[in-house]
């Protein structure tokens, strides 16, 4: 029987070694490669077009592209490739994000290295494997976006953050406005830009503009 192939992506470098010495371990696991940030995920994977990983795992939060978004353009690429999102992040959104984006599971940093391969082992059969308390925060996520059928399920940060982008404000400016990392800006873009169904933040302004949310001075 060959080995599952895992491909680690994370921004923190000793966050990918611990995760690439426990992995290795496994005798039916073997690290073929790994990446500092969704873009070069990207980048890797698609030279591995040949002979992609069975499963990626994939973090949250990094600086050049976040972890849903690589995610996303990854599935549209590779739909039979399996990704397992691993973060220290919960929210509601984030989960619900991650699962439409196309991550079999969501998987946090905290949990054990026994639940880890279990989760790994479920993601490479396409059978998703998440804690309770995931499965809960996806359930809040997915009422919460029903229940606000017309802003496509925004929080108000998301449109507070779409104002902003609908004002021609850049990431650095909303950052400055709202008082959040860049990162964190970053990530509610990527969200947007899943929710609404864009492809960029000038499709983005424009929608804002049609929904009537942008006050004309």
């Amino acid at each position: 029987m060959s080995k599952m192939t895992v491909f680690l992506v994370d921004d923190h470098e000793m966050v990918r070694l611990g995760l690439k010495t426990y992995l290795m371990l496994d005798p039916d696991i073997d690290v073929i490669g790994e990446a500092s940030g969704g873009l070069d995920a990207i980048e890797q994977i698609s030279k591995r077009s040949d002979a992609l990983p069975d499963l990626v795992l994939m973090d949250l939060m990094m600086p050049d592209m976040d972890g849903v978004e690589a995610t996303r353009q990854l599935i549209l690429k590779y739909p039979k490739l399996r990704i397992v999102m691993l973060t220290s992040f919960m929210e509601d959104e984030q989960v619900v994000a991650a699962i439409q984006a196309g991550a079999t599971s969501y998987v946090l940093k905290t949990v054990s290295a026994e639940d880890l391969i279990y989760a790994i082992r479920g993601a490479f059969r396409g059978m998703p494997v998440m804690s309770g308390e995931v499965s809960q925060a996806l359930t809040r996520g997915l009422r919460k976006r029903a229940a606000r059928p017309d802003d496509e399920g925004l929080t108000e940060r998301e449109k507070e953050v779409l104002l902003l982008i609908a004002d021609g404000k850049s990431n650095k400016d909303i950052s400055d406005e709202l008082h959040i990392s860049i990162k964190t800006v970053k990530t509610h873009v990527s969200n947007l830009l899943m929710k609404c169904e864009m492809q960029d933040r000038t499709q983005l302004a424009v929608y804002a503009h049609r929904k009537g949310w942008v006050k004309l001075s």
